[in-house]
């Protein structure tokens, strides 16, 4: 009956124990796949694309006869003009034209005389195309004295020059588009170039001098890739080249938050109007409108020029950031003033400029075209990068380890499937033991 009993409890521990490790591996297999799903790629955030009929008029029409261009509220396009002769000419090309007394050329030379004072960190100046006026804003950081000597300057220019004060301060926003860190800093990921060899990210040139290391994590672990080329003050762009060479699937995709990306397709300059997004790592997902263009920023470490204005908020980890508009490129995340919640000012580096002068192409959809824009080699390669939300393909080992010592993920499983093993190693011992025990004492008798 003690045989018996023994025998019963063998079994059911071995069942117990076999269940267990069932279990466990369900509860590992669970814990190593459950990846984020896959996000959603394609558009999901759009605005009305800038037609570029506006720029193309004022490009012909000339500097002296014109002052910039905008977009309505219905998305046609108004140009500034400065005679009737001009006004005919906009107005047979299907476009609105507004009369102004002041030409982009007075407009520019005004901007040239405020860029020759003295410099005063803090401030900032821009066209605004809308009402004809050159604006000058000045921080809370300028002193009363130097916004009286700004003050003097403006007013020898003329009266459409307009001077305002602004709450906040103008700084680069260093400190998803997904965040890359380095020891200047938190920045985030812009968009995803190339230059026929290697691949980049395109991101903001204050964010770390060349030769800075870029990780995707803060502990310094995954090395995403180097800086070179980049330029600020004076413009506002840098490269960093991927430590692998390519950028990999997803390159043509910027996350905007929630497990969701906007596929870009092109690249444009901005304009006056246009309705504009912008993604960072710290802030996620703002919208706003261009406000206006070719604004000049006094930054405490240096002047940059040639930005686009907008009304996006923006907060600091958020520079480099990409800001497009139906998929389309347009800018990257300079600095500004303000937050995310009383709201503020936001100054981006043109996308346009940014290629150009580095003679590199962003990464497009493979089936779209677009000025400066090329579809990359490795567009359908390896795993996401940092400022894309595609959903990676295959899995890394290095992660693969680190969710298997990852208590919080795998450690159940793990724990139940160990105790099982101990436990079906134990049943074999005892029973070995229980089958040494009776071979003994069966012999022992036998042989008397």
């Amino acid at each position: 009956m003690r045989h018996a009993r023994r025998r019963v409890v063998r079994r059911v521990t071995r069942l117990a124990a076999v269940g267990g490790l069932l279990l466990g591996g369900a509860m590992v297999t669970n814990a190593v796949a459950s990846e984020p799903s896959a996000p959603v790629i394609g558009v999901p955030f759009t605005a009305p694309p800038a037609t570029g009929e506006g720029t193309d008029l004022v490009s012909r029409l000339g500097n002296a006869r014109t002052a910039g261009s905008w977009i309505d509220s219905s998305g046609r396009p108004v140009v500034a003009v400065t005679d009737e002769e001009a006004a005919a000419a906009v107005k047979r090309a299907g476009a609105q034209a507004k009369m102004v007394g002041h030409s982009m050329s007075d407009l520019k030379s005004a901007a040239a005389t405020l860029r020759s004072a003295p410099r005063v960190s803090g401030t900032s100046w821009a066209l605004d195309y809308k009402n004809n006026q050159v604006v000058v804003r000045g921080d809370s950081t300028v002193s009363a004295s130097a916004w009286s000597r700004m003050t003097e300057v403006a007013e020898g220019i003329g009266s459409f020059v307009r001077m305002e004060r602004t709450e906040g301060t103008f700084t680069t926003r260093l400190n998803g588009a997904q965040p890359i860190l380095s020891t200047a800093g938190r920045c985030s990921a812009g968009f995803n170039v190339t230059d026929g060899e290697s691949d980049f990210i395109l991101t903001a040139g204050h964010c770390g001098p060349d030769g800075s290391v870029w990780f995707a994590d803060d502990r310094g672990r995954q090395q995403v890739g180097t800086s070179l080329k980049g330029s600020f003050p004076g413009d506002d762009y840098s490269l960093v080249k991927y430590d692998a060479g390519r950028a990999g699937k997803g390159a043509d995709v910027v996350a905007v938050g929630d497990g969701k990306g906007v596929r870009i397709t092109g690249v444009a300059d901005a304009e006056v109007g246009q309705k504009v997004f912008r993604s960072g790592s710290t802030s996620g997902l703002r919208e706003g409108e261009v406000t206006a263009l070719n604004a000049t920023v006094n930054y405490p470490e240096g002047t940059v020029s040639g930005l686009i204005e907008t009304n996006v908020c923006a907060e600091p980890g958020d520079s480099g950031g990409p800001m497009f508009a139906d998929g389309i490129a347009l800018g990257l995340t300079s600095g500004g003033s303000g937050d995310c919640k009383a709201g503020g000012t936001t100054f981006f580096q043109p996308v346009t400029k940014a290629l150009t002068e580095l003679g590199v192409k962003l990464i497009v959809a493979k089936s779209a075209g677009g000025t400066g824009a090329a579809p990359a080699p490795s567009a359908s390669q390896g795993a996401a990068s940092p400022g894309t939300s595609a959903p990676v393909t295959g899995t890394d080992v290095s992660t693969l380890l680190s969710r298997l010592t990852d208590p919080r993920n795998v450690g159940p499983g793990m724990l139940v499937i160990a105790g099982s093993l101990v436990a079906l190693v134990a049943t074999r011992w005892i029973r070995a033991e229980q089958d040494r025990k009776a071979y003994r004492q069966y012999y022992s008798t036998t042989w008397g």
